[in-house]
């Protein structure tokens, strides 16, 4: 009833229907990688809001170049570390991240640099601000930035990617993304390969900053995708096996020789 599927035409359809399968399978297994990595993202991120700050030094690596060179970045495990450090911002190289968003708004987040005893420096990120009336690129009034020794309790955060180009408007640096490798060829001083999201501030961060939050990954979205492949791939073979079926009964239809009654019919 069956030999029709060892013709080679059958035998075609049933491999592309493996070959479609395993595709479907194994994009389903690249996404559950996908769901690890980024459940393992969001536990680093809720470990570090319950830990207790740690010195800079023992989650990031201190620079070792000259001006206007990046250290390395901070290892997987540190990453989302709590941290604190004491030194004095840099009033002469604000940051201004434009086009981002908080509460459905678009501001800016204001990094400083924050220099430290042995002359190497760490970006602060010290909060969002929205911009002056005019539209959401007109250059904000950024609060007065502390003088003096300044200790800052932050979260580190990983270079961010895909930078566009850094100028310098009014006295201030503007870029979309905080590149630490990028923002540091602007500066005079060696800077640490990633940044602080502030947390908490000695003296006080002024009230008009608004915290910026760490994103947690959407791990649930690339488990769906797993769902998602992994019937398709059932689906695929399932089709197969009833499409079969199907002309199997067909044929034999076509082979019955028993007479038919043809008032039934």
């Amino acid at each position: 009833m069956y030999r029709f599927l060892l013709t080679p035409r059958w035998l075609g359809i049933l491999a592309l229907t493996l070959v479609a399968a395993m595709v479907m399978v194994a994009l389903g297994n690249w996404q559950l990688d996908r769901y690890r990595g980024r459940t393992a993202v969001n536990e680093r991120i809720d470990a570090g809001l319950r830990m207790a700050p740690a010195p800079l030094h023992e989650a990031l690596p201190a620079p070792t170049g000259g001006p206007g060179t990046a250290g390395p970045p901070a290892s997987e495990e540190r990453t989302f570390t709590r941290v604190t450090v004491t030194g004095r911002y840099d009033t002469d190289n604000i940051v201004l991240v434009r086009g981002r968003t908080a509460e459905s708004k678009v501001g800016f987040e204001v990094v400083t640099p924050l220099v430290l005893a042995d002359g190497t420096a760490v970006l602060v990120d010290r909060g969002w601000i929205p911009p002056a009336p005019g539209g959401a690129m007109a250059q904000p009034q950024v609060p007065a930035t502390p003088t003096g020794e300044v200790t800052v309790e932050g979260r580190v955060n990983p270079s961010e990617s895909g930078a566009g180009t850094v100028t310098r408007r009014e006295g201030r640096l503007e870029t979309r993304r905080i590149a630490v490798p990028q923002l540091a060829r602007e500066l005079p001083y060696p800077v640490h390969g990633a940044y602080l999201l502030l947390d908490e501030q000695t003296p006080a961060a002024d009230p008009a900053f608004k915290a910026v939050p760490v994103g947690h990954a959407n791990n649930w979205q690339n488990l769906g995708y797993v769902v998602q492949w992994w019937i398709f791939a059932a689906m695929t073979l399932f089709g197969y096996g009833w499409v079969a079926r199907r002309e199997a009964r067909r044929l034999a239809g076509i082979t019955d020789d028993r007479p038919r009654d043809r008032a039934a019919a």
